[in-house]
């Protein structure tokens, strides 16, 4: 049984549009699945420590060398990265702020792409310097953003600095079996919204379905 990961990254809760996302992935997904195994982590709802001296310190230095004052520093980091490793499919629902993700995700991030755990760094070629650690994953990237016109050829897709830095940090960490689901349009009418949602969930689910058939 594949063990699944859900990640919401979002401050909202009964308003978050990525969380409905992440929703639908999780019912669907225990409509197919008996018994399944999956595992939440709310960083929207919890304090995530922002990277700082000790952990850098910490971070670059064996684990035998390492301070008491360094291992604590890296506690979660050792959580949130165990998370990860465990898991088969990583569910990640976030929303945009102001073109990015929320701030409490981009300290998730910098807590996991961590050297010697989640990446390698790849001396021998300086073309691909990194070496991705988490292999044989699947990665479901739910996207809710407030406007339209992010996705590739629009109007709008210069300004997505969410999809795209999702995606890379998860190539350099070492997964390349991403999917990705978004609905756009957030503060638009709700007549909208609910066509968009609609179309979005038969996306996912549909992506759910072959993602098994593949496997």
């Amino acid at each position: 049984m594949k063990k699944v990961l859900v990640i919401n990254a979002s401050a909202r809760t009964a308003k978050s549009q990525s969380r409905k996302l992440s929703e639908a992935f999780v019912n669907h997904w225990k409509g197919i699945h008996a018994n399944p195994l999956i595992k939440y982590r709310e960083l929207g709802a919890e304090d995530v420590p922002h990277i700082n001296e000790n952990w850098i310190a910490a971070a670059f230095k064996p684990e035998t060398e390492r301070s008491e004052v360094g291992k604590d520093a890296l506690k979660i980091s050792d959580v949130y990265i165990s998370e990860l490793l465990e898991a088969d499919i990583i569910v990640l629902a976030s929303p945009m702020y102001n073109w990015s993700v929320p701030s409490v995700l981009k300290a998730y991030i910098d807590q996991v792409v961590r050297v010697n755990k989640t990446f390698e760094f790849n001396k021998a070629d300086m073309d691909n310097p990194y070496i991705g650690l988490l292999q044989d994953k699947t990665v479901f990237l739910l996207l809710s953003r407030g406007a339209q016109g992010y996705e590739k050829g629009d109007h709008n897709e210069h300004l997505d600095f969410q999809s795209t830095y999702l995606k890379t940090v998860f190539n350099i960490i070492g997964v390349s079996n991403i999917h990705g689901v978004s609905v756009n349009g957030v503060s638009y009418a709700p007549e909208k919204l609910k066509t968009t949602t609609e179309t979005s969930y038969q996306e996912l689910k549909d992506l759910i379905d072959m993602e098994i058939e593949v496997v």
